[in-house]
């Protein structure tokens, strides 16, 4: 089979197993969400509002309904692409609860993306292109310490340092309260402001997405340095690499043109996927500084057992990991003539 033929029949196979994946993940959370002890009435209304108004409650979500019903029910809603409404935001749809909350997140992760690909792929290069030396020793106990250290300390840590102590950063929220938001364009309050030209926004929007950005980027950047070290490290150590210095070619050459290229390959998987699992919600960042993202609108959906818009985000977030592990195989795919199928 030639190479184009593999590669038509490996995306054809993927694009079909997506839907199948994702119906894993809706059915997952489906089930968990009914596994969770404690009563969604009681979490909505409270232990001392009447079983009349419990019961109510219940007969409107649906739960008095057979387990299979409650189910069969809401996948033909997603087939209909309804997510339901929200228990506790007086009925507001859950896809106007992701519009209104996602270009937060998105923000966010996109920045911290910058920030951890600056940091890892940049100390991964040094450090791998310089082994058994400091530079070496430096970029290994950077990538383990970052990778280990929980982001929820961290980020308090950060805080208490940066805003607390020092008063560079200011804690919590998005956008000072006085100050009126950019125009809503994309929802992403940098780029909103440019293009209104508003450069008051714009650096306050920076100054507030800074800290949590940065510790988000940080900690994530761990990941990137050691794939980049250790793919580096051996591609440097081929024998392709021997022969171009054998010819001749100026380290400098060799190190970009063919080591640094070749190590990008798995890192391109590695980024992908960890940029959607941060759109799919960066939970424990936005809860940590307070930010109104679509994470930290789950974490209070889940604490009061909103059952529509927990189950309508992580299928939102299931999806999106779906779609970013579609393509990034496809890509890998393209770009990676050793792939076969």
């Amino acid at each position: 089979m030639s190479r184009s033929k593999s590669l038509q029949y490996y995306i054809f196979a993927r694009v079909l197993l997506s839907p199948l994946m994702l119906w894993l993940i809706v059915t997952i959370v489906f089930l968990l969400l009914r596994a969770t002890p404690g009563d969604p009435a009681d979490a909505i209304l409270g232990g001392r509002a009447p079983e009349s108004a419990k019961e109510a409650l219940r007969e409107q979500m649906g739960l008095n309904s057979p387990l299979w019903e409650q189910y069969l029910s809401y996948l033909g809603q997603l087939l209909r692409f309804d997510l339901g409404s929200s228990i506790t935001s007086r009925g507001l749809k859950v896809w106007d609860v992701i519009s209104q909350y996602f270009p937060a997140t998105v923000e966010l992760s996109l920045f911290a993306m910058v920030v951890a690909i600056a940091l890892g792929v940049g100390i991964g290069l040094v450090s791998g292109s310089k082994p058994n030396t400091i530079f070496d020793v430096g970029g290994r106990l950077f990538g383990i310490i970052t990778y280990a250290l929980p982001l929820f300390w961290v980020g308090m840590i950060m805080q208490l340092i940066f805003a607390v102590q020092l008063g560079w950063f200011p804690l919590g929220t998005r956008f000072p309260v006085g100050m009126t938001a950019p125009t809503k364009i994309t929802g992403l309050y940098i780029l909103d402001s440019l293009f209104s030209l508003n450069f008051d926004q714009f650096f306050t929007a920076i100054h507030y997405l800074t800290l949590p950005c940065f510790t988000l980027g940080l900690l994530l950047s761990g990941i990137f340095e050691r794939i980049v070290r250790v793919n580096l490290k051996q591609t440097l150590n081929s024998d392709y690499v021997e022969a171009a210095r054998a010819r001749g070619i100026p380290e400098i050459r060799i190190l970009f043109a063919h080591g640094f290229k070749n190590a990008l390959i798995p890192v391109i998987t590695v980024m992908g996927l960890t940029f959607a699992a941060l759109l799919g919600g960066a939970v424990l960042t936005e809860v940590t500084f307070s930010w109104p993202g679509l994470g930290n609108r789950l974490y209070e959906a889940i604490s009061q057992r909103d059952y529509p818009t927990v189950q309508g985000i992580m299928v939102f977030f299931g999806f999106i990991v779906v779609i970013a592990s579609l393509a990034i195989d496809i890509i890998n795919a393209m770009i990676d003539p050793r792939i076969r199928y």
